[in-house]
């Protein structure tokens, strides 16, 4: 049998060249994903940046540890601090005696013209990462600073807090934006200081500080005092969400395809194998031939594909380190394991291609030899129709399931990332039952058209029913990843959209100058719901601030104008975040607005599904119906974004809507809370255009509820929008190859049939454009199958939406179709007519006689 699959694949190399290809790719793609898995988890200890050369940094409470039980085993949760809390005076006067004391301040600096992101600090701080004067001096008076290199000595800077001279220029490290005041302004403007650098012996530090709620970081620990401390972890892990995504759909594209290829290679075959039959071959040697010559091919691709990895690999790390996915200093690694885990997947999925196939070709019998028939007889058999409505059936119960018992679960993006390859799969089985019907209503009209071209496509595509789902089956997958990914993504954000504009009911809404960058993550409640540290991929950094500089609010002074304006019911808000504790095993961080009870009221309008936003108070909480514990009158035990606990009543529960409700307090439960946003209700008789103008007169960016819905509109984040990239890419990719192969495949057992037509009278266009056509027909039923596994799974997500009180369209990205449906009708077109025209270059007569 080996002897005949090496004659075989010497012979019949076309057929399986997709399949090589197909597989080479796809394991190179593992190997790529696998390398980088490998290089993240051997990632070096990040060092510190802006306190490189402090001796000992001593930063304030800024984690909440709580201790969980899961059964007999005990541990402890920790989560960030919305608001880490300041050093304690105690602490510090202990600090004081060991050496000199210097404060740390972080505050964002606004100002026009200039690099975004600056960040303020006082000067003393400078010498600890270091940074050193290139030109000028150091600041002396409140209207001095010191920049980065992108400013010059003399330059003025308008800032939100007043014109700023620049002195002199420090040379950029990279990590940051730095403007340097002297400390003492630096302490009017940002009076709040979460850390200092202590310069004493660690020891000493570590003594005077014990029995403290604060942590004293030496060594590679400093890394903590700097902004964003968990960048690095946090892109990794975003990065191995993004390349496990896209090698779990390599995986399953290379199963789909390889199946898809011996299936077609088999039935074209029939004849071959009857001949097996006829001159003494069982069933099992004829298994075991189709077998071998996949397990060969597996070999040769597998091999071929780690090379390609190898190869590739480090060119991805550097994509991803160019586009901001990965930090600076990734490569990758020399891990072998991944290369051992892309080969013997490779074979796995060649040999998992070919089992329906091998089954199939031992079912073979010797009269096959005497068929001469075209027209696929029994292209269902009875295993695949079982398999396919299994499938169907579980893919339905499951989305049933979903919508009973946890519809929130649909909206998430691991769920409608995989979901739809159940149905896709489900749908491609049952392709052979569905095609013939699908080609006859699609070629109907053209087949009433004038001419024997119509009818002659309609029935050479109904006649080949194994061609047709062979070449439909790829598209069918590339439209339907299309249409599921993108339409959930633009069904989920246009919900959320409708969410704001809903309960957004102020006419105007101001936050700070400068603050003009508005997401989703300011919307008109909280900013993203509750979020469980125990799916980072789902949002990697939700865990709370990533920045030192989180003061980005209202000043006092401002704030006391916008509250003072004739005319208007002002509710100032501010963000912040509660911690909840349920079943004693999840500590879960909602994100929270604190707010006045009876401006609420007035400029929002909360979906409420029980009690009143008025009864809102010091003691209670509005949270939402996805909270364990969420019925009005019941008290919770929270923690608040300080880390104190506290026991608050339920006044009001929201609907759980797309899980950007959160939850609302009053100001005195979020401690350490900066306002950052005043939504303005006119009065009646007030006029909007004095009332606008007076808004911008006290200072601060001024939109109307439409700009803010606008503004506030979600969109996708890059790492998604990277992944959803690759994740099609791949599959269009692979449809490429497989509509190639396909195509090539068929045009040689078609020379007959084309010479069939020439010998009829048809011209030589007119043979090429019936081929032309028949592609286009068929890609059109893939398209058709991929729209409707699209619309089924937009359905479910378009009824989770409804059974959580959220009113959306269901968004179908219709020019996203339309372009790689168009994509896949051009190569199916290229690959069905180059063949045949290359055939047709020999006389029509030795066509009609060319042997199979």
């Amino acid at each position: 049998m080996l002897t005949i699959a090496l004659h075989t694949l010497r012979t019949r190399w076309s057929t399986f060249l997709g399949t090589f290809v197909a597989l080479s790719l796809g394991v190179a793609l593992l190997a790529v994903m696998g390398l980088t898995l490998a290089s993240s988890l051997d990632a070096p200890d990040r060092r510190p940046e802006r306190f490189a050369t402090a001796p000992v940094v001593v930063r304030g409470q800024d984690t909440l540890s709580v201790p969980t039980s899961v059964g007999a085993h005990v541990s402890r949760e920790t989560r960030k601090l919305a608001h880490p809390r300041a050093v304690p005076e105690a602490t510090v006067a202990k600090l004081m005696k060991l050496g000199t004391v210097i404060a740390d301040r972080s505050f964002p600096v606004h100002t026009e013209g200039v690099p975004r992101g600056l960040i303020g600090h006082p000067w003393s701080t400078a010498a600890f990462a270091p940074y050193e004067i290139t030109a000028g001096r150091a600041p002396r008076t409140p209207g001095e600073v010191v920049t980065a290199d992108w400013a010059r000595p003399g330059q003025q800077l308008h800032t939100r807090h007043g014109t700023v001279t620049v002195v002199g220029t420090v040379s950029s490290l990279g990590f940051e934006n730095p403007v340097f005041y002297t400390d003492a302004r630096a302490a009017k403007l940002s009076p709040e200081s979460t850390q200092l650098v202590v310069e004493a012996d660690a020891t000493d530090v570590r003594q005077a500080a014990e029995g403290e709620s604060v942590h004293v970081l030496t060594g590679n620990d400093r890394h903590l005092a700097d902004p964003d401390p968990d960048r690095d972890r946090e892109a990794l892990t975003a990065m191995n969400a993004l390349f496990g995504t896209a090698g779990g759909v390599t995986a399953f594209v290379s199963v789909f395809v390889v199946a898809s290829t011996f299936a077609f290679a088999v039935a074209q075959r029939r004849r071959e194998f009857g001949l097996l039959r006829t001159a003494g071959a069982t069933p099992g040697q004829i298994r075991r031939t189709v077998c071998a010559e996949a397990l060969l091919v597996g070999v040769l691709a597998s091999a071929t594909g780690c090379v390609v990895g190898a190869y590739g690999a480090p060119h991805l790390a550097e994509w991803a380190v160019d586009v901001g996915l990965a930090p600076g200093w990734f490569t990758i690694g020399d891990s072998k394991w991944p290369y051992h885990m892309a080969f013997w997947t490779g074979l796995l999925v060649a040999l998992l291609g070919v089992i329906a196939a091998s089954w199939r070709a031992g079912r073979v019998g010797p009269t096959q030899t005497l068929r001469e028939a075209s027209v696929d007889a029994k292209a269902m058999t009875r295993g695949r129709l079982l398999c396919g409505a299994g499938l169907l059936l579980a893919a339905v119960v499951t989305l049933v399931l979903s919508l009973v018992t946890d519809p929130g679960e649909l909206l998430h993006r691991k769920t409608y990332v995989s979901r739809p390859m159940l149905l896709i799969t489900a749908v491609a089985l049952l392709a052979p039952a569905l095609v013939r019907p699908l080609t006859r209503l699609i070629a109907w009209l053209p087949a009433q058209l004038p001419g024997a071209g119509g009818m002659l496509v309609r029935e050479n595509a109904a006649a080949g029913v194994r061609r047709t789902a062979a070449v439909a089956a790829p598209v069918l997958v590339t439209v339907a990843l299309t249409g599921s990914l993108l339409g959930a993504t633009a069904t989920l954000n246009d919900a959320k959209a409708t969410e704001t504009r809903e309960r957004t009911t102020a006419d105007f809404v101001v936050v700070p100058a400068g603050n003009t960058g508005l997401t989703a993550s300011n919307g008109a409640t909280g900013n993203t719901g509750p979020t469980e540290s125990k799916d980072p991929t789902e949002d990697p950094g939700a865990d709370g601030d990533s920045g030192a500089a989180e003061n980005t609010g209202f000043d006092a002074q401002t704030l006391q104008q916008l509250r003072t304006i004739p005319g208007i019911t002002a509710s100032a808000t501010s963000s912040s975040a509660v911690y909840v504790l349920e079943d004693g095993v999840a500590l879960i961080r909602s994100e929270a607005r604190a707010a006045e009870p009876a401006p609420l009221a007035v400029t929002a309008d909360l979906p409420l599904a029980a009690g009143k936003v008025s009864d809102l108070d010091d003691g209670s909480i509005i949270v939402n119906e996805e909270w364990e514990r969420h019925t009005v009158g019941q008290t919770v035990d929270v923690w608040l974004g300080d880390g104190t606990r506290k026991s608050l009543r339920i006044a009001a529960v929201m609907t759980t809507g797309t899980g950007d409700n959160g939850v609302y307090v009053t100001p005195a439960n979020a401690p350490g809370a900066h306002v950052d946003r005043v939504d303005v209700t006119l009065i009646a008789g007030a006029d909007p255009a004095v009332v606008a103008d007076e808004l911008r007169k006290a200072g601060g960016h001024v939109l109307t509820r439409d700009q803010w819905v606008r503004a506030s509109h979600p969109g996708t984040d890059r790492n998604t929008r990277y992944g959803f990239l690759l994740v099609l890419g791949i599959a269009l990719l692979y449809t490429g190859i497989s509509l190639a192969n396909t195509m090539v495949m068929a045009a040689s057992d078609r020379v007959r049939d084309l010479a069939v037509l020439r010998l009829a009278g048809a011209t030589h266009r007119q043979v090429l454009r019936v081929v032309g056509a028949e592609a286009l027909t068929v890609v059109a039923v893939g398209g058709v199958l991929g729209l409707l596994v699209t619309t089924i799974n937009l359905a479910g997500m378009r009824g989770a939406l409804g059974l959580l009180s959220v009113h959306g369209p269901m968004r179908i990205p219709w020019p996203e179709l339309a372009t790689v449906t168009g994509a896949c009708a051009v190569l199916a077109v290229v690959f069905s007519v180059a063949p045949a025209a290359w055939a047709m270059r020999r006389r029509t007569v030795e066509l009609a006689g060319t042997r199979e």
